[in-house]
């Protein structure tokens, strides 16, 4: 049996994927990727991929940066592993003045954890803790939006807008509710013929107005917090309208309800800001993030609280009863703490803002195909809604998504060379994050390969 076969072999034998259709390996290999250098992947046949979604949201310097590895091995080498209970290490110390720094307004106080959906359950549980401390004990109910994705565990599944997700792992948590979400495309939709989203600072007054009313309904003085991503990730890329975050703030505000910035995806980079708050001008009370922290060298999430949440936590003998074993580990905190200094010493924000209008200029030659109904996002964060007809927006009917956009689109986008996501936990979409040091060439090979892709998949419908 060769190396390839054992491979092959053993992980269909012993592998539990996440997010895996197992059954479609019966007749086919299991894609195997061995190695990564810059913007490329490659599997086990030396194929090389342009990685086009960073891994998970997640390779933000790309693949290969041996700053990062020996960051990791000299943190191992002086202390492998200490937990952050009531004890503390350089590396965790560091890595959270670090992110304090680049926090926007008083969000100073930084609790690790090992991933994002860790980082959104702190977060709920620390709003329903700190009102219970502040007087306020029957706030613990929390706001999310419709198609929005915030994590597996049971309070952040619970929290996330995607039924089909839920339903096998019900009953969840309670006390979670939706409202609409930003999709400016399928405005006429989310609000019942109400708008078009040709004026799309109206529909973004509308969507904003419906936060406040779903508190209202369920009553002020239960409602913990509203839990938002700044461009959201679940649907296909949802920016927010003109003037959106601006009155969410002000509902949350008169209502004292915590804001959440949901940035596990959209932190670090992404929007070409070190936090998607910075980019459209919010303040968060809460920022939940992962990911990019380590650019995926080493897993590591972390809950970045105001100073006001904390304050409760600071008198007597209070305590925050929640942790993780590996939440700031010493060698993901190393490893984080040089990943940000990368970024400085690289200006990878400012390289992002300097080509984010090119990458959206290149994705948005592929609006000629029949096939593609809409192109949006920020920075190196963009979905491409497939539609069958442009003018009507007719999305496909289930069928179409499992024959199309997996059956065919998936596996042809990467049979071609690029590594990207199709989804429909929305409308059909295509997600692209590659990379924050790509540039003009790398968006040029993706336009080019979605081209090719996409023509052929307009003749299937």
């Amino acid at each position: 049996m060769t190396d390839y076969e054992h491979l092959q072999r053993a992980a269909k034998d012993h592998l539990w994927m996440h997010f895996t259709q197992h059954g479609r390996y019966a007749t086919e290999d299991v894609p195997v990727i061995v190695r990564g250098e810059g913007a490329y992947i490659y599997d086990s046949h030396g194929r090389k991929y342009l990685d086009g979604l960073a891994g998970l949201f997640v390779n933000q310097l790309g693949h290969g940066r041996t700053e990062l590895a020996d960051a990791a091995a000299e943190q191992a080498k002086q202390l492998a592993f200490h937990p952050l209970w009531s004890y503390a290490h350089p590396a965790a110390i560091e890595l959270a003045e670090k992110v304090a720094g680049y926090a926007p307004g008083d969000l100073n106080r930084v609790f690790f954890t090992s991933g994002g959906g860790e980082a959104v359950e702190s977060a709920w549980k620390l709003a329903k803790n700190y009102f219970k401390l502040t007087g306020k004990p029957m706030k613990h109910k929390v706001i999310s939006r419709a198609v929005a994705y915030h994590g597996t565990t049971q309070g952040a599944l619970s929290i996330t807008g995607l039924p089909g997700l839920k339903a096998p792992f019900e009953p969840l948590v309670p006390s979670t509710f939706r409202v609409p979400n930003t999709n400016v495309y399928r405005a006429h939709e989310i609000t019942a013929g109400l708008m078009d989203g040709s004026d799309p600072e109206a529909f973004g007054r509308w969507a904003a107005d419906q936060v406040g009313i779903a508190i209202e309904n369920e009553g002020a003085e239960t409602v913990a917090a509203v839990f938002l991503e700044p461009v959201q990730n679940a649907g296909g890329c949802f920016p927010p309208p003109p003037g959106y975050w601006e009155r969410v703030r002000e509902i949350c505000d008169e209502h004292d309800v915590l804001l959440v910035s949901d940035e596990v995806i959209c932190a670090y980079g992404r929007l070409g800001h070190m936090f998607g708050a910075e980019r459209f001008g919010y303040q968060p009370d809460i920022i939940t993030s992962a990911k990019g922290l380590t650019s995926g060298y080493s897993p590591l999430g972390a809950m970045i609280a105001s100073d006001r949440l904390m304050e409760p936590f600071l008198q007597g003998t209070e305590s925050f009863l929640h942790g993780y074993t590996f939440g700031g580990h010493p060698v993901s905190a190393a490893v984080g703490l040089r990943n940000l200094q990368l970024f400085e010493e690289e200006n990878v924000l400012e390289h992002v803002r300097d080509n984010r209008d090119a990458f959206r200029a290149t994705l948005e030659k592929l609006r000629d195909l029949p096939i593609v109904g809409d192109v949006r996002g920020d920075g190196f964060f963009y979905g491409i809604e497939l539609v069958k007809d442009q003018a009507t927006k007719e999305s496909f009917t289930a069928e179409e998504s499992e024959r199309i956009l997996y059956g065919f689109v998936s596996k042809e986008l990467f049979n071609q060379g690029l590594y990207c996501r199709a989804d429909d936990r929305g409308d059909p979409v295509i997600q692209l994050s590659p990379p924050l040091i790509c540039g003009q060439a790398e968006f040029d090979d993706m336009e080019q390969v979605l081209r090719v892709v996409l023509e052929k998949a307009s003749a299937m419908l």
